[in-house]
């Protein structure tokens, strides 16, 4: 499949996480498969101004299209963000009409978009308006089940010049909770001519398989299902093309992958804020991987601060040496 003119090269993509898919993450993600891997959710306004936290989620991961999310709810806003993003490199730059974080739809932006379509649609003119990139869009089913407006929402955003729609299969009501619908996600996809990717509850290749036959849709997305183990994205890859998904790492791979993944955070974010923005990614790998830890154990990996003693943790307790039933 193809959105505008960035060719994609499977049908499982990363999905975009505030405080998740920083680099770090997207990068294993698209080194195991994934077929897209997006950023961040990026404030527009504080981009546009010259935020640091949010210029450092602009920075792209290598090796696939570098896909940039915006959120906002000014149309001026958000068209000078996609101009500081496509400056910055990205090849395609997603609007969020998703996200249901009370911080995010007090300012009508996010999710609150479902429930006023007249300025979801200005904003995707304005942000098609300021770049050539390619321009898609990630929503929910409606706002509650009183308003499923999912349909009308990605026929005007495509109409506005969209080129591809991600739903949620849930309302903004629901937040994360009880099972995402996605039966109704075909119902975007009758309504559009743009490639339509089905999200919510995707944890693995048999409920990637079901969404794809429920929805219609043209490819899935992950969030949650990839926390603590980043190559599940991949895996889903390869077992919707037919091919042998390649198996989860264990061992020595799996300690190489913590290890980097937590440097990586360290990079990202400086030492002093890495170590605490890394330890809910600690927690997912060993969620993951089923291991159990004596509560003390537990405790010294996810509360030190000292790196080299963390890391150390990691090499020891995922090479099977403080390993034991709690």
């Amino acid at each position: 499949m193809s959105i505008g003119d960035q060719a994609i090269r499977n049908r499982a993509f990363l999905a975009p996480m505030a405080g998740i898919t920083d680099r770090p993450m997207r990068q294993l993600a698209a080194r195991y498969g994934a077929g897209l891997v997006v950023s961040e959710m990026i404030a527009s306004g504080a981009l546009s101004v010259g935020n640091d936290d949010m210029r450092r989620k602009l920075m792209p991961s290598p090796g696939l299209p570098h896909m940039v999310q915006l959120a906002g709810c000014d149309a001026g806003w958000m068209a000078a963000a996609a101009r500081i993003a496509e400056d910055a490199g990205a090849d395609i730059i997603d609007i969020n009409f998703g996200c249901p974080a009370k911080r995010v739809i007090n300012g009508y932006a996010g999710s609150a978009l479902m429930r006023v379509p007249d300025l979801a649609e200005r904003l995707v003119e304005a942000v098609v308006g300021a770049t050539p990139r390619p321009v898609t869009v990630k929503m929910r089913l409606g706002w509650d089940d009183d308003s499923l407006n999912a349909p009308d929402i990605a026929r005007r955003a495509v109409n506005a010049g969209a080129r591809m729609i991600t739903v949620h299969g849930r309302t903004r009501q629901q937040f994360y909770k009880g099972q995402a619908r996605w039966r109704p996600v075909r119902e975007v996809v009758e309504a559009v001519d743009v490639p339509v990717v089905v999200n919510g509850d995707i944890v693995s290749l048999d409920a990637a398989r079901e969404a794809l036959a429920q929805s219609g849709a043209a490819a899935v997305m992950l969030g949650r299902g990839a926390q603590g183990q980043p190559w599940l994205v991949g895996q889903i890859a390869a077992g919707l093309a037919g091919t042998p998904a390649p198996a989860a790492p264990e061992g020595d791979e799996l300690t190489a992958i913590v290890v980097e993944h937590y440097e990586g955070v360290l990079s990202e974010y400086g030492t002093e804020i890495g170590v605490r923005a890394a330890r809910k990614h600690l927690d997912w790998y060993l969620e993951a991987a089923a291991v159990a830890l004596p509560k003390d154990t537990r405790k010294r990996l996810l509360e030190c601060t000292a790196p080299a003693e963390v890391i150390g943790l990691v090499r020891a307790i995922f090479s099977n040496e403080l390993r034991q039933a709690a």
